[in-house]
């Protein structure tokens, strides 16, 4: 990734399907370790996307893992430093924006409490978002204009859906709404696909594909089977380590379905 933006090089598109702001929000990019070190092409696309849509974007080259996994193994006081490490590298943008939903569920409720930094840890509550929460709650987009004439079927995985109310989950008695149903389903050719099971876990759990593999593996199986039973050409979702987990299983079984993460999708239709 590159440390900050290239906009002055580009010809930023004039849109009309979002409500801008009066000054180009400065955005700090918070690339996932996994998808730094295994899908970087998601951190371009998302760097793109937020360009094409007006922000100023940087990538802050000190920033580490948020300690998502030490907390999830059960360390999570000991993540205290990489927290205080994160507070201090996206101090002073506008907003914190990633391309998944689980590290940015961590930084804002289970990162754990700061000493020093309370009043930088509150508002930074404030300012971190998951993507598509970003787009559709803060740059309040409406209508994305783009072309992508594909079947499409969404995981949604459980720390957006569950964690950040991205979308809501069967287990609630909710007014229906999908972040990213919203901004895919005007998409001229894309055909968003309704699953049977459409909030269900894909098993992947972060350490629990390592301590239960087989019941990771298993959950997994269901969770494709539910797509490639709905003839979807494309899966999709918010969380590549969601879809990294479905994909492995995937090509194991030799299943012809392509993976893409929502950001990629976005900036390939967005022109």
């Amino acid at each position: 990734m590159r440390p900050s933006s290239s906009k002055k090089s580009r010809n930023i598109p004039k849109l009309t399907y979002f409500h801008p702001m009066p000054n180009p929000p400065h955005i700090a990019l918070f690339i996932p370790c996994y998808v730094d070190q295994f899908y970087p092409q998601v951190g371009i696309a998302s760097l793109e996307l937020l360009e094409k849509l007006g922000c100023q974007v940087s990538y802050p080259m000190a920033q580490t893992c948020c300690g998502q996994p030490m907390a999830n193994a059960g360390y999570e006081r000991d993540t205290v430093e990489t927290g205080r490490h994160f507070l201090r590298t996206f101090a002073g943008y506008d907003y914190i924006v990633a391309p998944s939903g689980s590290c940015v569920l961590h930084v804002k409720e289970h990162m754990p409490r700061i000493p020093g930094m309370e009043s930088e840890q509150e508002q930074m509550h404030g300012r971190v978002f998951e993507l598509t929460e970003f787009l559709t709650d803060i740059l309040k987009i409406q209508q994305p204009e783009g072309e992508y004439p594909h079947r499409v079927g969404f995981h949604a995985s459980c720390h957006g859906l569950r964690g950040l109310r991205l979308g809501t989950s069967s287990e609630r008695h909710d007014a229906p709404f999908n972040k990213a149903k919203y901004l895919l389903q005007n998409i001229r050719g894309l055909e968003w696909v309704e699953l049977g099971r459409k909030d269900e876990c894909c098993g992947f759990g972060g350490t629990f594909a390592v301590t239960e593999e087989a019941l990771s593996i298993q959950m997994g199986q269901d969770r494709l089977a539910d797509h490639i039973n709905q003839g979807v050409e494309i899966i999709t979702g918010g969380d590549m380590s969601c879809l990294m987990h479905l994909e492995g299983i995937a090509r194991r079984s030799q299943q012809p379905v392509q993976f893409k993460h929502i950001a990629q999708i976005l900036n390939e239709a967005i022109r």
